[in-house]
Order: C-alpha cells, then sequence, then structure tokens
C-alpha cells in the first residue's frame, strides 16, 4: 500500500543529515537559488534555517499572539514561508528550524521583566551589550516552544534550539544576576528541564529535537557555567550538535598549538570525548541523542595562526567525524557562502 503525501508528511522518518545553515534573509532572498542548487547536486541534503534569528527576530509572518503583540516578526526575512517549505518538500532537502532560544534582546526590550536582572537593580546584559531572557522562566519556555510548534505545523521535521544555556562567564554572571525563582535549582537542571518539557510539548507534532552545545562541553567535566551538561542534555534530545569550530578552541587545547589550524586532529578529539560522555549515559541505562556536530567553513582571521578555511579544511573535519561513525554533518559559515569545491567533486 503507497502512503499518500499528507501521510508521509506527518511519519518521523529518520535522516542522515548533511546540512548548511542558512540566515533568514539567505532563506527569504536571491542566495537562496543558488543554496538550494547546491544541496540538490552534492551529498548534502538538509538545511537548517532561522525561525527566530540571533536578535529575537522571528523570520516569517506568525501567528502566535505574543510575537504579532511585540512585533517581533516586524522585518519579513522570509515572505512566503509556506512557499519555501513546499519548495525543500519537492526538492526533498530536510528542513531544521533553528530558534536561538536563551539569547533574545528583542523580547528582553519588550518585556523587561522577562529579563536577566541584576542583583543591584535594572537590567544585567553581558560584556557585549546584550541582554539575555531569563531561562528559570517557564514563559520563555513557553514562547520558544510556542515557535517550534508553528514551525513544525510549517512542514519543519527538526527544531534545533541554539542557545539554549545561559551566557558565558559564569562567575560573573552569578555574581552579577538575581534568577527568577531559583529555588535551588542549578543551571544546568534548568537547561535539561527545559529540554524535556519541550520534548514532551512537541511529541504530538512528530518533529525530531535538537541542540546546539559549546563544542567544548563533551571534553569537560562541569556544565562551563552555561548549564550545558554532554550527559544532562543529550537524553533529552534526538540529535546533539556541538558547535566544534576548530577556531572557538584556545590555542593549546588536545595539546595542539593552534586548533584552528589542525582542522581534523581537533575534530577528532573532541569527538573521541564525545564518545566516552556517550558511554557514561549508556551505563547509567539512558539513550544518548545521535551527534551531529557543527563544522566550520569561514576563516577565523582573529584567531592568531589560524588558516584560511576552504573545501580541503572543510574535508578534515567530515573525515574526521566519518572514522569514528559520526556520518551526519551540519557545515556554518554565518555568511552562508560554503566552500562548493568540498561537495562538487
Amino acid at each position: 500500500m503507497l502512503s499518500s503525501p499528507e501521510l508521509l508528511d506527518k511519519m518521523k522518518i529518520p535522516v542522515k543529515a548533511k546540512g548548511i545553515y542558512l540566515t533568514g534573509w539567505s532563506a527569504g532572498g536571491s542566495n537562496f537559488q543558488k543554496l538550494l542548487n547546491l544541496v540538490n547536486q552534492t551529498e548534502l541534503n538538509a538545511m537548517v534555517i532561522d525561525m527566530k534569528e540571533d536578535e529575537g527576530r522571528v523570520t516569517y509572518k506568525s501567528g502566535i499572539p505574543l510575537v504579532q503583540q511585540t512585533k517581533a516578526d516586524g522585518t519579513r526575512f522570509i515572505a512566503d514561508i509556506d512557499q519555501l517549505l513546499q519548495t525543500l518538500r519537492e526538492n526533498h532537502v530536510y528542513p531544521i528550524a533553528r530558534i536561538v532560544c536563551f539569547k533574545d534582546p528583542y523580547l528582553a526590550g519588550k518585556k523587561p521583566e522577562w529579563a536577566m536582572q541584576r542583583k543591584t537593580g535594572g537590567i544585567w546584559s553581558d560584556s557585549k551589550g546584550v541582554v539575555w531572557i531569563d531561562p528559570y522562566r517557564k514563559e520563555v519556555w513557553d514562547y520558544n516552544i510556542a515557535i517550534a510548534k508553528e514551525a513544525a505545523k510549517k512542514g519543519f521535521k527538526e527544531i534545533q534550539f541554539d542557545y539554549v544555556r545561559f551566557p558565558d562567564n559564569g562567575k560573573r554572571v552569578d555574581q552579577e544576576v538575581a534568577f527568577y525563582q531559583q529555588n535551588g535549582r542549578t543551571k544546568q537542571q534548568v537547561i535539561a528541564e527545559f529540554l524535556a518539557y519541550a520534548r514532551k510539548e512537541l511529541a504530538p507534532y512528530h518533529v525530531y529535537l535538537s541542540a546546539d552545545i559549546f563544542g567544548l562541553v563533551p571534553s569537560v567535566s562541569d556544565d562551563m557555567g552555561i548549564g550545558q551538561k554532554w550527559e544532562l542534555v543529550s537524553p533529552h534530545v534526538d540529535y546533539i550538535s556541538p558547535m566544534m569550530y576548530p577556531s572557538h578552541y584556545a590555542n593549546g587545547t588536545y595539546g595542539l598549538a593552534v586548533p584552528d589550524a589542525r582542522p581534523y586532529e581537533t575534530i577528532r578529539n573532541g569527538l573521541l570525548d564525545a564518545r566516552k560522555k556517550d558511554d557514561l549515559i549508556k551505563a547509567q541505562h539512558q539513550r544518548p541523542a545521535t551527534i551531529r556536530p557543527w563544522y566550520q567553513d569561514f576563516t577565523a582571521r582573529w584567531v592568531k595562526g589560524h588558516i584560511p578555511y576552504g573545501p580541503r579544511e572543510v574535508l578534515a573535519q567530515i573525515k574526521a567525524g566519518q572514522e569514528l561513525g559520526v556520518d551526519q554533518y551540519l557545515i556554518w559559515d554565518a555568511a552562508n557562502s560554503y566552500s562548493e569545491g568540498a561537495w562538487r567533486k
């Protein structure tokens, strides 16, 4: 018996995703066709598309009351989200909705009572002046999950939460911020609770759930002060995406003078540590998420001793993963200008 397209649409069919990241502008603009061609003509098969971006702006016309009330969708990056999803379906591209969670200066501006508050009074901001939403607030969980549900209804097959963490420089944050109704709960507990709640809420929508985490998380024993602990995040999601950009590792990490200049070794070391963490999870009779790392496709000019990144460096990272049985990956370049030679043979 053949399944109807409608039925297929409701089924959760796992895909070995090999994807690229698209901003709202790329998904809704003239760059889209070029990126679609790249995916269509190579082993790539997925796109991670901003639904709520790094400033908290929703990239499409939303039906969510709070989005409408705050005009978070006032900048229409993607003019016709339904048409976009239709195009992705027709081209058999696996669509992943990226939702930036707790770094949300836009919402903080409209709902200052939900922002992280200073112990001394007023709203807290990080070293770059960015205001964050307090992850201890359940209203904020529901807001992000409402966007996730809307993305699922539109036809996205997976919800990817990014910035599902507290701001870095955790010691300073703890000294300065009065969290909302903390009640003895640690940061890592709150992040795990949010993901568990999101999974439960999204269950009726038949979508996969994934989370982006710092690349170093599998290699450390604590939550890095940001609430991300591998053993607490992984069991609550289907896919875990450590952002293993070699440029983001301090010089000397894994015994490498400049990790950025050694993409293969950096990824290999990080993934070996991730595998050890997964063994700990299995020993607790839990199921770890499938590992699907983010790899670097940009040149990190700010890193001392950096190298230019192109097809060779991208392939070195992919190879390191494949050798360890990690056959899925996502490729990050904030400008969405990818090293096509890595895939076009």
